[in-house]
């Protein structure tokens, strides 16, 4: 049951009001009523590895989390707090631009279960994750 419905980039400019999020370079391009995907230019500060040029866990841990964070949006309106999150990396992310893909597992009234799968240009999965998440009290 959505509250709202909101275009891309009405999502985008929200999200986009955090200085780090900008540094990522995220570009929403769906949203729908529970799922959102986001692209997230690739930045030569993720990579955690000069020899090897792969990208650094903790940014595609962000991005699980942010992108299920966000999946919430299309029925609150806005990002909302993590509670707890979980990330399983299934390959490294080499230097490309990377899509993320969120969904609403369980809306509720207190919590909220989202998850959320980072590809890269390829179309293979990279990371993927569950967050639970705080909901706004009405």
């Amino acid at each position: 049951m959505s509250e709202t419905t909101m275009t891309p980039a009405e999502v985008e400019a929200k999200l986009l009001r955090g200085p780090f999020h900008q540094w990522l370079g995220l570009k929403v391009t769906e949203v729908g009523d529970g799922t959102i995907t986001i692209t997230a230019t690739w930045r030569p500060e993720w990579v955690v590895n000069a020899d090897a040029g792969y990208t650094h866990g903790g940014i595609l841990a962000t991005l699980v989390d942010l992108t299920a964070d966000w999946a919430l949006v299309s029925q609150t309106g806005r990002g909302v707090p993590t509670v707890d999150m979980r990330v399983d990396y299934h390959r490294p992310a080499m230097q490309q631009d990377l899509t993320c893909k969120g969904r609403v597992v369980k809306s509720g009234k207190a919590l909220s279960v989202c998850e959320a799968e980072i590809f890269d240009d390829q179309g293979r999965l990279l990371a993927s994750g569950r967050g639970v998440y705080a909901m706004p009290k009405a």
